[in-house]
C-alpha cells in the first residue's frame, strides 16, 4: 500500500480508494451484523435467565410442595400403622373376650344339662307318688339318703331334690294331681 501511495498512479490510487471505500463498508456491515448479532445474543441470554429463574422457581415450589406430600403421607402412614396397632389389639381384646363368653356359655350349657339331669332323676324319685302323705315321706326319705352331713350326701340335690319336692306340693295344696 505504501509503494501504491509513494509511486502510483492517478488510476491506482482511486482504485486503491474505492477498495478501501469498499473495504469499509463491508467492514461496518459486519460491525452492524456483529453487533446486530451480539443485541440478539444478549437478547437470548436474557430470555434464557429468565426462564431459568422462571423453571427454578417452579422447580423450588414443585420440591416444597413434595416434600409437603411426603410429610403429609408420612403423617397418614403413622395414622395407618397406628390404626393397624389399635385393630390388633382390639381382635384380641375381643377374642378373649369372646373366649370369656364361649367359656361361660359352655359352663351354662353344662349346669342346664346338669339341671336338667338332676330334674329328671328328681322326677323319678318322685314318681308313684299318688297323694300328698306320699309325697312327704318320700321327701324325708330323700332327705335322709342325700343330705350333706351324709357319707353320700349331695348338697346339689338336695336342693333339686327341695325344689321338685316344693312343685309337687303346691300341686297338692291347689288340688290338682300329681305324676
Amino acid at each position: 500500500m505504501e509503494n501504491i501511495l509513494k509511486d502510483g498512479t492517478e488510476k491506482a490510487l482511486r482504485e486503491t480508494k474505492a477498495w478501501l471505500t469498499r473495504e469499509d463498508l463491508r467492514l461496518k456491515a459486519m460491525q452492524r451484523e456483529l453487533e446486530d448479532k451480539q443485541k440478539k445474543h444478549e437478547e437470548e441470554k436474557n430470555t434464557f435467565e429468565k426462564e431459568m429463574k422462571h423453571h427454578q422457581h417452579k422447580m423450588k415450589v414443585e420440591k416444597e410442595r413434595l416434600e409437603q406430600e411426603n410429610r403429609l403421607l408420612e403423617q397418614k402412614l403413622k395414622i395407618l400403622q397406628q390404626g393397624y396397632i389399635q385393630l390388633e389389639e382390639d381382635k384380641h381384646r375381643l377374642q378373649r373376650e369372646k373366649d370369656k363368653f364361649n367359656s361361660k356359655r359352655n359352663a351354662y350349657a353344662y349346669e342346664s344339662q346338669s339341671f336338667s339331669h338332676h330334674s329328671q332323676v328328681a322326677e323319678m324319685m318322685f314318681s308313684g307318688v299318688n297323694s300328698y302323705l306320699t309325697l312327704k315321706k318320700r321327701y324325708k326319705d330323700l332327705m335322709k339318703m342325700f343330705h350333706p352331713d351324709n357319707v353320700t350326701g349331695d348338697h346339689e340335690m338336695v336342693q333339686i331334690i327341695t325344689r321338685e319336692y316344693e312343685e309337687l306340693k303346691r300341686a297338692y295344696e291347689m288340688g290338682s294331681q300329681a305324676r
